[in-house]
């Protein structure tokens, strides 16, 4: 496919790092989805606080663009230009585009297994600007996993395949977003994640959970920004086990691990029964709640911050954030201007504020 002509301009001099917008690699995902079009429309958005820079076909999201809004500028690189030199600060007149090219042309709402390897690309292209400095941070727009695996590489989905390029052993997924009216932050960890609900409770061990717990601490603290975190843990079981009466997970497991972070110095406490802890009283002095299971805790965070919720990626050796939601192929062969970019703009505005904040801990 044909490039868009690099915009002559003069970079963005560079200043202290405190007064240059952090730069952020936003991968635009499954073509034929609703990535490109959220990621165009936040990126602009959000342009005077964030140098955001779009990785994906430059000639197809310039034509997108074109269609949102013809005074949407776009200015594109070549990888081996940036390889050969570094990364230009623009100003906030334009978003600077990393060209990968597709190998197929894009029709809205149809998958195309041909494109699979081109959207895996911008995944190893952002890995790779974070390790040589041109990014702080990496928010992806969402892909999908089938066209991937259709093209023939197995992939389970971004946290892992990022936790294996970054060769992390444990990483942790969480959602975090703000659910209105006044209430503080809700952020929600899972010790477990894409398990059938059978196989659940052999993957809760003390070990693992002392992993998770760590992690959560720790990059609440470096991430975040937060001194001293608050975590509240659920138990597996309904009421919390009642005694054991429902189970012994959370007897020999999860109250002992609890007992001994804290005994690591890390504030926890709980087991708690998820269906009564998820109450604006027991969460106005929480930082995090960690849920043993994707539905125990999640369908309560969607519900609650749906379209503008995050998911980050805790335990990596960079920031990585993304949308609480998928690739919308229906509403994306429906036409441009229908997808809402809110979850993608608080997805780059958490970005910032943890590339900020892990800054401020290294210095």
């Amino acid at each position: 496919m044909t490039t868009v002509p690099h915009e002559r301009q003069a970079p963005e001099p560079r200043r202290h790092a405190g007064a240059v917008r952090p730069t952020l690699a936003v991968t635009t995902g499954e073509p034929a989805g609703i990535g490109p079009e959220i990621s165009i429309r936040a990126a602009w958005d959000m342009r005077h606080e964030a140098n955001c820079v779009l990785v994906g076909d430059a000639a197809f999201l310039a034509m997108t663009a074109s269609y949102i809004d013809p005074s949407i500028k776009l200015a594109a690189l070549s990888v081996q230009a940036l390889r050969n030199s570094s990364l230009p600060q623009f100003g906030a007149d334009r978003i600077a585009v990393i060209d990968v090219p597709l190998d197929a042309h894009v029709v809205p709402g149809t998958l195309d297994a041909a494109n699979g390897r081109a959207v895996l690309a911008t995944l190893d292209l952002a890995v790779e600007g974070v390790r040589a400095g041109w990014f702080d941070a990496i928010v992806t727009a969402p892909l999908q996993k089938s066209t991937i695996n259709d093209a023939g590489v197995a992939f389970s989905g971004h946290t892992e395949y990022l936790a294996e390029k970054t060769a992390t052993s444990k990483v942790v997924m969480m959602l975090a977003g703000v659910p209105g009216d006044g209430q503080p932050p809700l952020r929600v960890a899972l010790a477990t994640t894409h398990l059938p609900l059978k196989d659940v409770p052999a993957a809760i061990t003390r070990d693992g959970l002392a992993q998770v717990l760590d992690i959560i601490d720790r990059d609440l603290k470096i991430k975040f920004g937060i001194a001293a975190p608050r975590i509240l843990v659920t138990g597996l079981n309904p009421h919390a086990g009642e005694g054991g009466y429902l189970g012994r997970e959370e007897i020999d497991t999860i109250t002992p691990a609890i007992e001994a972070a804290r005994a690591r110095g890390i504030d926890c406490s709980g087991p708690y029964p998820a269906d009564t802890l998820f109450q604006p009283r027991y969460l106005k002095d929480a930082d995090c709640v960690l849920a043993m299971y994707h539905d125990q805790g999640l369908p309560v965070l969607k519900y609650a911050t749906f379209g503008h919720g995050v998911n980050i990626t805790l335990g990596l050796p960079l920031v990585r954030t993304s949308v609480d939601h998928g690739t919308a192929l229906d509403l994306a062969a429906q036409g441009l201007g229908l997808a809402d970019c809110g979850s993608m703009i608080e997805a780059i505005r958490t970005a910032l504020h943890m590339a900020r904040a892990r800054r401020a801990a290294n210095h």
